[in-house]
């Protein structure tokens, strides 16, 4: 039952929670956490770990994407990013970085929207991208609504194997004034690779995309200011719990067909939270600013969101997360210790994988879909 209240006359609201609102409950035999899975099977693809990283330029290099690779997880690539925009990535980036300390974020902010006014070059773009098919990671790539349509073909071309068509809120059919709707049911299904759709927020929203064929749903709009410039904000819990209701239904109404939800939110900075998310029913997590510690990342101890640069809006900032920084002091490591340790520090801001196959153990779970069974309780009063 949904708790509505009233938040003055003739106005209510339902009450939601944030993963930190939400504790798990031990409640069967506990088991060694080496004997937990975290396998994560998607479409025709497994990783060894259930994380994908947020498609901005701060975290995908090259380098960045076969270390996530080697570890066992995903990157994502933003086709739309510098990418395929500048020749000297390395350059173009270290300017951002450097444009923060010396002038502040909106400074860098505003170089980031110059940096992408520059003519996308496909055939950069593509040369990049097969550079990176020639190794032995799976190649992820993001493009937004507004362009999924032209760039899609020629991303899987260069050899993208999964297509991720994102923004921060996205719906089953994107309209613009003055040009041809998006209908994503029609174009996923001239891609003969699986496709990841999202952001979203809600049951309906999220059973659409799940009708138009795409493999995987992203819950949240990832790491970025919605909340305070549009005031858009969906405590992830509530989201996550509201969309796999969704695939609950969608499951039975087509008979069998799964479609994997992906949870992309600034809640997911700390391991608790991300096994808080898989417990509300995510099959997998994109984390983006705890990454930006990884010595491979493209600004080692730096993130911004792909959002950053939008040329009217931005909705993220450039900012530096290392250094006593938002994780309790964590400083530059190897990818392989924020994913799997061995970690020293004690806030779960390092080795994710061993915190999510601690949570599953305690709890006596041994794969990731048992463990969305899990007993869950309200922490806090919500008041």
């Amino acid at each position: 039952m949904r708790d509505i209240v009233e938040i003055g006359i003739g106005r209510e609201a339902r009450r939601t929670y944030s993963l930190a609102d939400i504790g798990l409950v031990p409640v069967r035999r506990t088991r060694s956490s080496k004997d937990v899975d975290t396998t994560w099977h998607f479409d025709a693809y497994s990783f060894d770990i259930p994380f994908l990283s947020h498609p901005t330029d701060s975290l995908a290099s090259p380098e960045f994407v076969n270390a996530m690779a080697e570890n066992g997880g995903l990157a994502v690539i933003n086709a739309e990013g510098l990418w395929g925009r500048h020749a000297d990535l390395k350059g173009a980036i270290a300017q951002v970085v450097n444009t923060e300390m010396e002038q502040g974020s909106e400074a860098a902010v505003a170089l980031l929207q110059q940096l992408h006014a520059a003519e996308l070059d496909v055939d950069l773009l593509t040369e990049r991208i097969r550079e990176v098919r020639s190794g032995d990671a799976t190649v992820a790539v993001r493009v937004s609504p507004q362009h999924a349509r032209e760039l899609s073909p020629v991303l899987v071309k260069a050899g993208a194997e999964i297509i991720v068509i994102q923004g921060t809120i996205i719906s089953a059919e994107h309209v613009e004034t003055g040009g041809e709707p998006l209908n994503l049911k029609e174009f996923i299904g001239t891609l003969d690779v699986p496709v990841i759709a999202g952001g979203v927020g809600d049951y309906h929203t999220a059973l659409h995309l799940m009708r138009t064929g795409a493999a995987g749903v992203i819950v949240g709009g990832g790491s970025n200011t919605n909340d305070l410039t549009v005031g858009i904000h969906t405590p992830m819990a509530s989201a996550i719990a509201d969309v796999a209701a969704a695939r609950r239904d969608y499951l039975d109404e087509t008979g069998g067909r799964y479609v994997h939800i992906i949870a992309d939110s600034d809640e997911l900075v700390y391991s608790g939270n991300v096994a808080r998310a898989m417990a509300c029913g995510a099959d997998a997590v994109m984390l983006g600013s705890p990454l930006a510690f990884a010595t491979e990342s493209a600004a080692p101890g730096w993130f911004w969101p792909s959002v950053t640069a939008h040329p009217r809006f931005p909705r993220g900032m450039v900012q530096q997360v290392g250094f006593g920084g938002d994780s309790e002091g964590s400083d530059l490591v190897p990818l392989q210790t924020l994913l799997h340790g061995p970690s020293s520090s004690c806030y779960g801001s390092e080795n994710f994988v061993g915190g999510l196959r601690r949570a599953m153990a305690k709890c006596g779970y041994s794969d990731l879909k048992s463990f969305q069974k899990v007993e869950l309780m309200v922490r806090n009063a919500p008041f």
